[in-house]
């Protein structure tokens, strides 16, 4: 069971968001379930897990030091296209797809979003 009902990140740009998560999720399975008007989306399978949202204090969506959103890939081939995407949708890389020696077979990617909010995607199977 996951400890996480969902993970939210703030933007600036709720369009430009939505087309990015779309690309970039959709690559892991997840599609867009429910838009909130102006205020954001969500995404996830079979359960809203991953919201895009304005701050609800109507101040200017900010990054969190330290802070970075992990998803799980079914395998590196999706690791791979899941980075591309993100670089292709206007992201920036912040680590390419490669092992990660911290655990066994870990294999992983981080890019940015178009907020600067940071992501990660892992798979801990063998190549």
């Amino acid at each position: 069971m996951s400890i996480f009902t969902h993970v939210t990140v703030g933007t600036n740009n709720l369009a430009d968001a939505r087309n990015f998560y779309d690309s970039v999720l959709g690559k892991l399975g997840h599609t867009r379930i429910a838009d909130l008007g102006d205020n954001g989306s969500i995404w996830g399978e079979d359960a809203p897990s991953f919201f895009v949202l304005k701050p609800a204090n109507g101040a200017p969506a900010s990054v969190g030091n330290g802070v970075t959103v992990s998803f799980q890939a079914p395998d590196r081939a999706t690791i791979d296209a899941f980075h591309a995407a993100a670089l292709t949708a206007g992201g920036s890389d912040e680590g390419a797809p490669g092992p990660r020696g911290w655990a066994p077979n870990a294999y992983a990617a981080y890019a940015r979003d178009l907020d600067g909010n940071k992501l990660a995607v892992y798979c801990f199977k063998p190549a």
